[in-house]
């Protein structure tokens, strides 16, 4: 996996806890939706 693909942020989000958001699964999620949420998690 690339750093910064999709692929990458879910495992970084599944890493920290994260699996879901707004009730669906984060993999449904596209890659700034995911970078937005990592980000704000991180911080």
């Amino acid at each position: 996996m690339h750093i910064g693909s999709k692929g990458w942020y879910v495992e970084q989000l599944k890493r920290i806890g994260i699996r879901r958001l707004e009730g669906r699964k984060i993999e449904k999620f596209k890659t700034p939706v995911l970078a937005n949420l990592l980000d704000e998690k991180q911080n």
